[in-house]
């Protein structure tokens, strides 16, 4: 019994070393990374009903907020992006401990990139954009959503200056994203000569990805869709 405590003792203060270390540190941010671009694909796709009109999206709304696991859901969301947030800066404070003087040139192929030079602006500017989007969106800060979500979404949709900051807040995300992805498969150790170069081009391909699709709900809700209904209405008038 005894043995068995005492390495169970063992385990976890390797683990706790593991943890404290520097891989370990990005170990995490990496795996967060990942389980929140999980729920970048969910909620894009959870999005996309609202090209199917109002009846689509407010009957997937409706039923996304009768779900009862709905609210722990919400609260590990946001445990995760803060869990993200302090693992990152943590790290950052850490490398700037260790190296005080910044490398005054880079060398070699690919080593600065616009998406890994700009990921603490990108990342603020995400921040941000979610305590905006949560507070207009669900919190209904600006404005009743009422019982037409649809409605209510692409009322915000149609000011310009929220929806030109959507549009930018979302690049900020295709940005982030091209670095994060691409520094998170070699931190969890997935790097190999003939794969990576591949594995660059499906993370870039996939900020992409959600950059547009994300864009494309301003973009069309706010800008076309309307335009397109009153013509649609004067055609009929004519």
């Amino acid at each position: 019994m005894n043995a068995a405590k005492t390495c169970c003792c063992q385990c976890s203060c390797r683990l706790f070393e593991f943890l404290e270390s520097s891989i370990g540190k990005k170990v995490m941010i990496a795996l967060a990374g990942f389980l929140l671009c999980g729920f970048l694909i969910t909620h894009l796709a959870g999005n996309m009903f609202m090209f199917g009109g109002a009846n689509a999206f407010n009957h997937y709304a409706e039923a996304l907020e009768s779900n009862p696991f709905l609210p722990l859901a919400e609260i590990g969301l946001a445990a995760l992006f803060l869990l993200h947030i302090a693992l990152t800066i943590r790290a950052k404070f850490a490398n700037m401990a260790a190296r005080p003087v910044a490398y005054e040139v880079y060398q070699g192929k690919g080593a600065r990139t616009p998406g890994s030079s700009t990921m603490a602006a990108t990342g603020a500017l995400i921040l941000a954009f979610i305590v905006i989007h949560v507070a207009t969106l669900k919190f209904e800060v600006g404005g009743s959503k009422g019982p037409d979500l649809f409605a209510h979404v692409t009322g915000w949709f149609k000011n310009p200056l929220y929806a030109g900051f959507y549009i930018l807040a979302v690049a900020g995300v295709g940005l982030h994203l091209s670095h994060g992805v691409q520094s998170a498969i070699q931190t969890l150790g997935v790097s190999h000569p003939r794969y990576t170069p591949m594995f660059r081009k499906l993370g870039l391909l996939f900020a992409v990805a959600i950059s547009v699709g994300f864009a494309s709900l301003p973009i069309y809700f706010g800008f076309f869709h309307h335009d397109m209904a009153c013509c649609a209405a004067k055609g009929g008038a004519q």
